[in-house]
């Protein structure tokens, strides 16, 4: 859950932000489980969506294959677990369960600022339970503070130098979660980090994301700004432009097909071809037939 509030997601969070959200799933796989205490490997990223019975959808974190086919949910929680997220996170595992026919677990990986941890349920017969990582010992304050230290002294960043950063907003330590994503953003931008251009692009993604999970809407539009000047952003940019554009085009023929059907049905054939060379009449023709 969200500093502040939380957020359902929209239809544009999971196609104009989809390859970032898509990458960081694929970067926590690989890199950061490890961090995370599971010991198996993730072995491929697997359906984040189930569709219930009542065909309303749930919306999960990341979700990944384990070596022994077991699936692995992770979910991410800035405040106290609640039994109201137990259930949740219950019908989310029976959900995926039944329909894919595979065992689930939930790992719920906690901010620093969760006090007590809330990890069972009991009802009836059955007690349900997730797994829990708490990383309130780590301190974030002191991850910037090797990093910037290495940085004075012109020493290059190596990729497990990095990795921890990216983990910081989950964290304990003074900064607010907003400057530490900010910060990781900042160093990434730096010249000197061990990491290609593709690995970078998958650090990046990943502070996106937890950006979304963890940050307020105001909080998460001042990460945007930064991470805009980011290679990411610009990707992200350029996707958002493509789509809208394609979008604006697909809805445009849709109107004027729609006008000349009407139009054609009227035996108006003449105001058919002025039409499409005159748009202002094209427009006044579009009111008069509401579409």
């Amino acid at each position: 859950m969200k500093e502040n509030q939380r957020h359902e997601p929209t239809e544009d969070y999971f196609h104009l932000e989809d390859l970032a959200m898509k990458t960081a799933a694929q970067y926590f796989g690989e890199e950061l489980l490890y961090y995370l205490g599971v010991e198996q490997k993730a072995v491929a990223i697997v359906p984040t969506e189930s569709v219930h019975l009542e065909a309303r959808k749930m919306f999960q974190d990341f979700n990944y294959e384990l070596e022994d086919g077991t699936w692995l949910h992770l979910e991410f929680e800035s405040d106290p677990i609640q039994i109201a997220d137990l259930k949740r996170f219950r019908e989310y595992e029976a959900a995926t369960s039944r329909t894919y026919q595979v065992p689930v677990i939930t790992c719920v990986i906690c901010t620093a600022r969760v006090g007590q941890i809330r990890s069972e349920l009991t009802e009836g017969l059955n007690t349900y339970r997730v797994k829990t990582v708490h990383l309130k010992e780590e301190d974030a304050d002191v991850i910037f503070d090797g990093l910037y230290e290495k940085i004075g002294k012109r020493e290059t960043l190596k990729k497990e130098d990095l990795l921890p950063m990216l983990l910081s907003p989950l964290m304990g330590g003074t900064m607010p979660n907003k400057e530490r994503i900010r910060e990781s953003i900042v160093i990434l931008s730096k010249p000197g980090a061990e990491v290609d251009k593709e690995e970078l692009i998958k650090m990046q993604a990943v502070l996106y994301a937890l950006a979304n999970k963890l940050l307020d809407d105001m909080d998460l539009q001042e990460i945007k700004e930064v991470m805009a000047m980011t290679r990411l952003g610009q990707m992200l940019m350029e996707d958002g432009i493509e789509k809208g554009m394609e979008r604006g085009v697909e809805q445009g023929l849709d109107r004027v097909n729609t006008l000349n059907a009407k139009l054609a049905e009227a035996g108006r054939t003449e105001d058919i071809i002025r039409a499409s060379k005159d748009k202002q009449y094209q427009q006044l023709l579009f009111e008069e037939f509401g579409i």
